[in-house]
């Protein structure tokens, strides 16, 4: 599993012109699945995610999770995260997950946050969406649960 984080003042995504998630303050959450990803890469995304120490304290250092700051999430799926290009310019998704399995993690990843009280906003799976940010800092990390980055 792969996550693109950005820490960002705001963000909203819309499909077909109507806006399907929005926060403020927190993290925007970019989330693809891939082949054989389990509960266990789920876990792991997800941890790491809600306790990234990336927002400021008040000393100007980032040294706080999302939960320190009441932070919300913003999750939106992208298969394209397993956009493999090695072999051209054209990418080739055969390492993405199924779009039943990808949902299924999706779906679990968006509830997991829910159940931890976490203000959470999602966009829609398989849909063309349009996503805009304020990405505060420029603050951005790359998860990947296999470790490869």
């Amino acid at each position: 599993m792969r996550a693109v984080i950005q820490r960002v003042s705001a963000a909203t995504v819309t499909v077909d012109n109507q806006t399907t998630g929005q926060i403020d303050k927190g993290l925007l959450v970019l989330l693809g699945v891939g082949q054989g990803d389990t509960l266990a890469d789920l876990d792991y995304i997800y941890q790491k995610t809600v306790g990234l120490r990336v927002f400021e304290d008040a000393d100007g250092k980032m040294n706080l999770s999302l939960a320190d700051v009441g932070g919300q999430l913003l999750v939106v799926s992208q298969f394209t995260l397993y956009g493999d290009v090695r072999k051209g310019k054209r990418p080739g998704f055969g390492a993405a997950a199924p779009p039943e399995q990808a949902n299924e993690l999706y779906e679990k990843f968006v509830q997991q946050a829910k159940d931890n009280d976490i203000q959470v906003e999602t966009g829609v799976f398989q849909a063309d969406m349009q996503v805009s940010l304020v990405n505060d800092g420029p603050v951005t990390i790359l998860l990947d649960s296999n470790k490869t980055f």
